[in-house]
């Protein structure tokens, strides 16, 4: 029976375009889970959108002299042509900004402000000395005073992972402009994160299957857990639902809240945009419905206790939960990355050190850029992207193993046969090499599932490897001149192979593996185009939406029975050899 799987993936900011760093922690690994589920046959729900709120957006588009909702928009834009290129297979990728997200962020808040979850503090908040505007934690650096680590964010310590406020570092400082903040009292509404502290202890302690660095951090976050400010001076955001801050323009709820908000919104979008507005509660309100998270390391807390603490305070309740039903469901698994750097350095838009997602894909195809994410990405442990070993994997191993086996087998096919060619009696080696092949099934699924994308991306070429020395060893273009017979059968059996190594490939490859479905005669959609629509609200007006229509592709994560006869199509190279001078023009262009 078919598994409901959610795959809830990090809302990318819209005040810049994206980079690599970002679509290697959240994009790529998620649609690879995603790809994968959907060829089992389970029935995926993907979701996300780019998070358009907050003081970042606000900032950003003061530099511009633009609204923040003029920057939004473009960005918005710019983002989702990013991930359509990239492939990432979403069912909904929207946006934080709609009259949906709105009303559900507004139920949230006032379902906890209800259950007396919220609590309003006068608290000291940090200002611009320059501008007045609110300065958010994450763009006030300091000295922790905990660990002394210098670069300690406003609202947490990367060095010892402590939750921090930003009155409590020492000598903090504007990332925006290096002023020191200006602390004044205001009062806000706080998310009562140490009433779930009992809870949450107790329910992170029993997810033995995450990822240990995911699994400890979140613990150790437990030890010092405080109220969370949820709201925010400024005029960007979404209004507080109180009738007494009804006229008051200033006050909104806090972006990091509203975010992650956004995964149940997006959910409820897409069900009423497919005329089944209830569909949503087929993943939200089933515990067979496992939930994954797919984010880089900086977001474990979000995902591991706030909103964690949020969905247990929500229970089934406000209008959205109705109070029928069972509780929002808490996630199944965190799947976060580490960090990737560029050369050996951090990348950081505002110092230049920096590979955007559409730059980069302007010059190289996306196949080879998935394939480096995955197999030399931030899996467990910072990574870095060097121009040098871009160049190296795809040359040595995407070119030099897969590329060459797809060309090699199906260049002799379609030159002596043209088609899948009868086999005579198969050897004990023909044997050995399918079945070898066939188990990659197995093994290759079972490291999906448990997110381990490196491991499964090394087996799939690994069996690839094993096939190539096969016709190498076999040798069917020099056989052909003396035992055509013999020569059909190792071709056979190679082509089989290359057709069940091409469906293991789609969910890291989708876009060669695709071309070399349809090179192998075959009709249909293994990995088929993605689609932006509009989407139009209940009062008319639209924005446009990334999705797909998964119901049809026709590949299935098991052996196929490729049909003896079938016409091969007249073969192509899936992937190009890069010269070498690549890595000298690369980095000339990014000093």
């Amino acid at each position: 029976m078919a598994e409901k799987i959610l795959v809830a993936v990090a809302w990318p900011y819209a005040n810049g375009p994206r980079h690599l760093g970002h679509v290697a922690g959240f994009g790529v690994p998620s649609d690879i889970f995603a790809r994968y589920h959907r060829l089992k046959g389970n029935d995926v729900l993907m979701i996300s959108g780019t998070d358009e709120h907050g003081t970042p957006v606000s900032l950003a588009a003061d530099r511009e002299g633009v609204t923040p909702k003029a920057l939004a928009d473009r960005y918005n834009r710019i983002i989702g042509d990013d991930l359509h290129t990239l492939g990432l297979s979403y069912d909904i990728f929207t946006r934080t900004t709609t009259r949906n997200h709105y009303r559900v962020v507004q139920d949230v808040f006032k379902t906890l402000y209800d259950q007396g979850y919220l609590l309003r503090q006068t608290t000291m908040g940090a200002f611009s000395a320059t501008t007045g505007r609110t300065l958010p934690d994450r763009y006030i650096e300091g000295t922790c005073p905990i660990c002394g680590y210098h670069e300690a964010r406003g609202d947490q310590c990367d060095q010892c992972g402590n939750q921090l406020d930003p009155a409590d570092l020492i000598n903090p400082r504007s990332k925006v402009d290096g002023t020191p903040p200006v602390f004044r009292e205001t009062e806000h509404f706080f998310l009562d994160l140490p009433a779930f502290a009992e809870q949450l202890a107790a329910w992170i302690t029993r997810q033995e299957h995450w990822r240990p660095n995911v699994r400890t951090f979140s613990l150790n976050l437990l030890d010092d857990l405080r109220p969370r400010a949820i709201t925010r001076d400024l005029d960007w955001g979404v209004p507080i639902p109180l009738p007494e801050y009804a006229d008051r323009e200033t006050k909104r709820i806090y972006v990091w809240f509203d975010a992650v908000i956004g995964y149940l919104s997006a959910s409820i979008e897409w069900a009423r945009s497919r005329g089944t507005p209830d569909a949503w509660r087929e993943w939200w309100q089933n515990p067979q419905a496992p939930h994954y998270y797919f984010m880089g390391k900086d977001n474990i807390v979000f995902h591991t206790v706030i909103w964690p603490a949020i969905l247990l305070g929500y229970g089934n309740g406000g209008e959205v939960g109705g109070g029928t039903g069972e509780p929002l469901q808490l996630p199944h698994n965190v799947v976060s990355s580490e960090f990737l750097t560029m050369e050996g350095r951090k990348f950081s838009s505002s110092r230049g050190i920096v590979i955007y997602v559409n730059d980069f894909l302007s010059r190289y195809d996306p196949d080879p850029l998935r394939y480096f994410l995955t197999i030399a990405g931030p899996e467990n442990q910072d990574a870095d992207f060097t121009w040098a070993e871009f160049v190296r994997r795809n040359n040595d191993e995407l070119v030099a193993n897969w590329g060459n086996l797809v060309n090699r087998t199906l260049t002799n096919v379609f030159r002596n046969f043209g088609q899948v060619p009868q086999p005579g009696p198969l050897a004990p080696e023909d044997v050995a090499l399918m079945e070898a092949t066939e188990r990659g099934f197995a093994a290759i699924g079972t490291l999906l599932e448990g997110t381990k994308f490196k491991a499964a991306l090394t087996e799939a070429m690994r069996l690839a490897s094993q096939v190539n020395f096969y016709l190498s060893e076999q040798e069917p273009w020099k056989v052909i001149k003396s035992d055509r017979e013999r020569a059909a059968t190792v071709l056979y059996t190679a082509l089989r192979c290359v057709d069940h190594l091409k469906t293991m490939m789609t969910p890291f490859l989708p876009f060669t593996s695709q071309q070399l479905h349809e090179m192998l005669g075959y009709d249909g959609f293994i990995a088929g185009p993605l689609a932006f629509r509009e989407c139009t609200e209940e009062d008319g007006s639209t924005h446009r939406v990334l999705t797909g229509d998964y119901a049809g592709w026709v590949g299935r994560w098991q052996a196929s029975d490729l049909p003896i006869g079938q016409v091969l199509r007249k073969p192509e190279p899936l992937f190009k050899k890069l010269d070498e001078k690549v890595v000298d023009e690369e980095l000339a262009r990014y000093q």
